[in-house]
C-alpha cells in the first residue's frame, strides 16, 4: 500500500461512511455506488498504453472501488496503442484508500514488469444505482476484453469493494458463465485467464453463502492451500439484494466473497423483507438528491413517482396470474418482485387474464355480470386477507429489531460501522486470523507469482480432464490376472491379427480365472463368466443341454496360429 494511500486512512473511512450508502424509505439500507465519468481525456504518454503489445504484464488486477472511490476526469487514464480513452487508469495514478491495500500487495513480490493494477472507471454517484451497477460492468468487460486481445497471455483477477462489489459479482457472473463461438473464442475473455475474484461486501450474496463459492474445500479458494478464518460458512442472512445473485460458472472455485458479520449490505437478517423492498425502491431514485435535499417537491416527486410504478406493475402482475387469490403469495411479495429493475412482467397463465383486453372491456360497455372465473376467486378473499397479514408479520419479524439498531450506524459507523472490517482487527501473533482483505492480499500475490512462473492455470476444467485422462489411462492399462496362472508371452503376429472371438481366449492375454459359485442343494455349481466380479456378486447360469457343466477352476489357455 503507498504511504499516501496510508495516510489518507481514516480520512477515507469518515468520507465513505457519510455518503456511501443511504437509508431509504422505511430506514431501510440503499447500498453505495461506485462510477463512471463520460468526460473525455486524450493522452500521448506512452507510459499508459498499458493495453499494448510493447507493455503486456503477467497478470494485471482490475479493481472497482466503492462510491466516489473511482477515477475521475483529473486522472490520467489508460489509452490503447492507437489513442483510444479506456474507462480506467493505473493504480500507480489512482489512490484507494481501502483497496489499495489488497491490490499492491502483489507488486513487491514479484519482478518489475510482471505485475499492473487499474481502477475501473464508472458511475460513483447515486443519481442511479442500476445505472451506476451496468456501467461499471460494461467498463469492467471493456477493459479486460481490450487488455486480453492485445495481450492474450496476461492473467486477470478482479477485485471490488461496497458497490464496487455488486460491479465485480455481475462481472464475473457474465465472464464466468460465457459460450465460446464457433470459432472457439469469448465475447469478453477466456474464462481460464481470470484466475481470483475478490468481493468484498457483495449485495447480491445468497443468505449464509460460503465464502469461497465452488471451491473443492469451502475453506479457501482452490489452488490456494492457506485457510480463511478455519470457517466454512459466511455469516447469516444474505445481501441487502439478493435477486442480483447468480452463479459464476467456469469461475466456481476462483472467487472469494467475503461478508462481515453486521454488515448490513451483505448480511441482512432473514424476515426483513420490509428493508428488501425499500433497498429496491432505493436502486430506482435519485438517492444523491434525496440525501442531499431532503423531502423537496422534487425529491418528494420522485419517490412518488417510483412507489406509484412498482404498484401498477404488482397489480398488473396479479391480474396476468391464475387465481391469485387462492395461491399463497402475498402482496408484499409481489411487491418486492416487480420492484427488481430487471423485473419483466410474465405471459398471462389464465383464460381470465388471457382474454382481459376483449372480455372486460366488453363487460363494461354492454354492464354484463362479473365473469364466474373472478366471482369464484373472490370466495379466497377471507382467507387470503389472513394470509397477507400472517406473511407480512412472518417476514418481518426481524426487520423492527434492525431498526432500533440503526441500521445506517451498525454498517457505516462511522469509525465503528461493520462495514469496513475486512481491514481491522486482525494480529496473527495473538491468534487473530487475518482480515479479509489480507488474506485477498495474500491470495493475490500467489496468483501473481504463478503468472511470473508461468505455473499452468488448473482450472476446475483441467483438473477434471486431468482426472478423466488418469482413468482412461488406468482402464486401458488393466488386464485379468491369475494368481495360480502364469503368464503367457505375447506373440508378435506379422500382418495379419486374428479376429476376437466372444468366448474365445486372447492371444498373448493370460486367460482369467472363471469365479465359481459353491453348489446349491446338490445343483450343478453355478459358473460366471468373462468380465464378472471375482467376489461372485454377479452369476449367471448357463443353459444346460445334458450333462450339467462339470466344475471350473480356470479356462486352458489355447495358442492361435497366424494364418499365413
Amino acid at each position: 500500500m503507498s504511504s499516501h494511500a496510508s495516510n489518507r486512512g481514516f480520512s477515507g473511512r469518515r468520507r465513505l461512511a457519510t455518503s456511501a450508502v443511504a437509508l431509504v424509505s422505511l430506514g431501510a439500507l440503499a447500498v453505495g455506488a461506485a462510477v463512471l465519468t463520460t468526460n473525455t481525456i486524450s493522452t500521448s504518454d506512452s507510459d499508459v498504453e498499458l493495453a499494448s503489445t510493447s507493455t503486456c504484464y503477467d497478470m494485471v488486477t482490475v479493481s472497482v472501488g466503492g462510491r466516489n472511490d473511482t477515477p475521475t476526469d483529473q486522472t490520467k487514464m489508460l489509452t490503447l496503442p492507437d489513442g483510444t480513452r479506456l474507462p480506467a487508469a493505473l493504480a500507480d495514478d489512482f489512490d484507494s484508500p481501502w483497496v489499495d491495500r489488497i491490490i499492491d500487495a502483489p507488486g513487491g513480490a514479484v519482478g518489475q514488469g510482471s505485475y499492473a493494477a487499474v481502477y475501473v472507471e464508472y458511475p460513483a454517484d447515486m443519481a442511479s444505482y442500476e445505472n451506476a451497477v451496468t456501467t461499471g460492468v460494461t467498463n469492467t468487460n471493456t477493459v479486460i476484453n481490450a487488455i486480453s486481445t492485445a495481450c492474450p497471455d496476461t492473467r486477470f483477477a478482479i477485485v471490488g469493494y461496497s458497490e464496487g462489489a455488486d460491479v465485480t459479482r455481475r462481472a464475473a457472473m457474465e465472464i464466468g458463465n460465457q459460450t465460446a463461438g464457433a470459432d472457439g473464442k469469448y465475447a469478453i475473455v477466456d474464462p481460464n485467464s481470470v484466475v481470483g475474484v475478490v468481493i468484498l461486501a457483495d449485495a447480491g450474496r445468497g443468505a449464509g453463502d460460503n465464502p469461497f463459492p465452488g471451491s473443492a474445500s469451502g475453506t479457501n479458494p482452490d489452488g490456494f492451500d492457506p485457510k480463511y478464518q478455519n470457517s466454512t460458512s459466511g455469516p447469516a442472512g444474505a445481501g441487502a439484494l439478493p435477486g442480483t445473485a447468480g452463479g459464476f460458472g467456469r469461475l466456481d472455485g476462483r472467487v472469494a466473497s467475503f461478508c462481515s458479520e453486521g454488515d448490513l449490505t451483505c448480511a441482512m437478517p432473514e424476515n426483513t423483507s420490509l428493508l428488501h423492498l425499500a433497498a429496491n425502491v432505493g436502486r430506482q431514485l435519485n438517492v444523491d438528491a434525496l440525501e442531499r435535499e431532503q423531502l423537496t417537491p422534487a425529491t418528494g416527486a420522485d419517490l412518488a413517482m417510483v412507489i406509484g410504478g412498482i404498484a401498477m406493475a404488482a397489480f398488473n402482475d396479479i391480474a396476468r396470474q391464475d387465481n391469485w387469490l387462492a395461491g399463497d403469495e402475498t402482496f408484499l411479495d409481489v411487491l418486492i418482485k416487480v420492484s427488481e429493475p430487471g423485473y419483466t412482467p410474465a405471459d398471462p397463465t389464465t383464460k381470465v387474464a388471457a382474454e382481459a383486453k376483449n372480455a372486460e372491456a366488453k363487460n363494461d360497455e354492454d354492464g354484463e355480470p362479473l365473469p364466474a372465473e373472478k366471482a369464484v376467486g373472490l370466495a379466497y378473499l377471507p382467507s387470503k386477507i389472513a394470509k397477507e397479514i400472517i406473511g407480512f408479520i412472518g417476514s418481518n419479524t426481524n426487520t423492527v429489531p434492525v431498526l432500533m439498531n440503526d441500521p445506517y450506524g451498525l454498517t457505516l459507523g462511522p469509525d465503528t460501522g461493520h462495514h469496513f472490517d475486512y481491514w481491522r482487527d486482525s494480529d496473527p501473533a495473538n491468534g487473530k486470523p487475518m482480515t479479509s482483505a489480507e488474506y485477498a492480499a495474500a491470495w493475490l500475490t500467489q496468483l501473481a507469482k504463478d503468472a511470473e512462473a508461468g505455473k499452468p492455470i488448473e482450472s476446475t476444467e483441467v483438473q477434471h480432464q486431468a482426472r478423466l485422462a488418469v482413468l482412461s489411462e488406468t482402464t486401458t492399462m488393466a488386464a485379468p490376472s491369475s494368481a495360480s496362472a502364469s503368464p503367457t508371452p505375447t506373440t508378435v503376429l506379422p500382418t495379419t491379427v486374428a479376429p476376437f472371438v466372444a468366448g474365445e481366449p486372447v492371444p498373448g492375454v493370460p486367460a482369467p480365472v472363471v469365479p465359481v459359485a459353491p453348489p446349491v442343494d446338490g445343483q450343478a455349481p453355478v459358473v460366471g463368466v468373462e468380465g464378472a466380479p471375482i467376489d461372485g456378486s454377479v452369476v449367471v447360469t448357463p443353459e444346460v443341454t445334458g450333462t450339467p457343466a462339470p466344475t471350473t477352476t480356470a479356462v486352458p489357455t489355447t495358442t492361435v496360429t497366424p494364418a499365413p
